[in-house]
């Protein structure tokens, strides 16, 4: 084993070695100064003193001491720190004690006499396993950070609401069912409620419904054992064992075959799970958040989708306005793309010129955030000056800025309410009928079917001023 197999930056990992007999303890710390730093002690109160004043990278543990046993400080330590390991020393009449003390949650153990060879192999995996560990909650602790409240763009009143939410259901086990149409950013809130909860630490498995063949689907939520069907070779563990003691995000939930909505609902009420040719129910603790962009209620009725899964699943709900009626977001989105791209791909960051701005609010993005995040690295990647504008915009962008579409194509693509559709169209009507009679509004009156006194209560209604035309 080389030296930087031990070493982190020059610094020699630290060993606490605990064991009763003077005569093994100066031995371990003989074998070990040239590469490790050994902190000898007699007691598992002299290790609990040592863990609280300068923590080591793993643990050399006697089972058999006076006064607090090897398994009465395995346990100790465990719960104050879970991630360190420890190796048992034990001599071969205790073995078995040694074995069981590796349920507990030892790392392995060492026999005495012990052989040095055996013994820096040991430590060396148990110091790497460690450093593996440790970089994984680190990057965990990123991940999480990520996906923080702070982290994710929105001040529109909307998507605060949505944050209240996130905020309110995250440290419950409770049920959530994210709706909005694609792009929105479903599966951002999702993982955001999962890490801001007590789950963070377990596995975020997502599924996506949409993806995945009506023949494979209930193998792949559930797993199936050996020999199950033709091409199962081998027992495979579905998503939601691999999510067990976390959250399972089911995206597309809509587009479940209902067949397996069935099953579905069984195992969120149980609790259990049964792999496919398996004759066991397999016990799992599993959060579940849905995603969809359908209209369920609208699939409850014609029987795409079962109303007792949707109650199941609905239990709090939480809607993602689409991008274009949360325009005030827009600015921040940019800025926060152009900056995160240009990180990303290693490239100088970009700015866009009012004009460009311009138009990317008046755009209806029916893509959504997802339409608005692919267009920015496109276009920093193919502009060549330091600013974008609007010739640096993809044709159809500015297309729609030119000719805007008829009301029906506006209302369709969401620039224009229905509402606002329906009086631009009445507006229009009755400026042209007050046209084709010289303005005498009780002509223009009979002229679409109504009464004189309706026909001015609508001009009123929409600001229509005779005296303007």
């Amino acid at each position: 084993m080389t030296e930087d197999a031990v070493e982190i930056g020059k610094v020699k990992r630290r060993v606490l070695i605990v064991d009763d007999e003077p005569g093994v303890r100066e031995s371990l710390r003989m074998v070990l100064k040239d590469s490790y730093d050994p902190v000898p002690v007699a007691t598992g109160q002299e290790a609990l003193a040592v863990m609280t004043d300068a923590p080591p990278d793993v643990v050399l543990l006697d089972i058999v001491m006076p006064g607090m046993d090897g398994l009465q400080l395995l346990e100790q330590l465990r719960t104050k720190s879970p991630q360190l390991p420890v190796i048992m020393l034990t001599a071969t009449k205790t073995v078995k004690t040694a074995v069981g003390a590796m349920k507990l949650g030892a790392f392995d153990y060492i026999t005495k006499p012990f052989d040095v060879d055996e013994l820096r192999v040991v430590l060396d995996k148990a110091t790497q396993n460690a450093a593996l560990v440790r970089e994984v909650e680190e990057l965990r602790t990123e991940v999480g950070r990520r996906y923080q409240i702070d982290n994710i763009i929105g001040r529109s009143p909307g998507m605060q609401e949505i944050f209240r939410t996130v905020l309110t259901v995250a440290p419950l086990k409770t049920t959530v069912l994210i709706t909005g149409e694609n792009g929105t950013g479903k599966e951002l809130i999702a993982k955001a409620i999962h890490y801001q909860s007590p789950r963070a630490r377990k596995p975020l498995v997502a599924l996506n419904c949409a993806a995945i063949p009506d023949t494979l689907i209930e193998s792949e939520l559930f797993g199936h054992e050996k020999g199950a069907f033709t091409d199962a070779t081998s027992r495979k563990l579905g998503q939601f064992e691999l999510a067990d003691g976390g959250t399972l995000f089911l995206d597309e939930i809509g587009e479940l075959p209902v067949q397996m909505q069935a099953k579905l609902l069984r195992s969120l009420e149980q609790g259990e799970i049964q792999r496919v040719g398996g004759g066991k129910p397999i016990q799992v603790d599993v959060r579940i958040i849905a995603a969809t962009n359908r209209d369920l209620s609208q699939a409850i009725e014609t029987g795409a989708f079962r109303k007792d899964l949707f109650y199941r699943l609905n239990v709090v709900s939480t809607h993602l306005p689409p991008l274009r009626e949360r325009r005030e977001d827009l600015p921040l989105l940019i800025r926060h793309f152009t900056e995160a791209k240009a990180k990303e791909m290693g490239i100088a960051e970009k700015t866009f010129r009012p004009e460009a701005i311009d138009i990317l609010l008046r755009y209806p993005w029916p893509g959504n955030v997802r339409e608005l995040e692919n267009l920015i690295e496109r276009v920093l990647v193919l502009s060549e000056s330091p600013t974008i504008g609007p010739d640096d915009l993809p044709e159809q962008l500015r297309r729609s800025e030119a000719n805007p579409g008829s009301i029906k194509e506006q209302v369709l693509s969401g620039r224009k309410s229905i509402g606002a559709a329906v009086d631009e169209f009445e507006r229009d009507i009755i400026l042209e009928a007050l046209r084709h009679t010289d303005f005498n509004q009780t002509r223009a009156a009979e002229m679409l079917g109504t009464t004189r006194r309706i026909l001015k209560y609508r001009m009123d209604q929409l600001k229509i001023d005779v005296a303007e035309t």
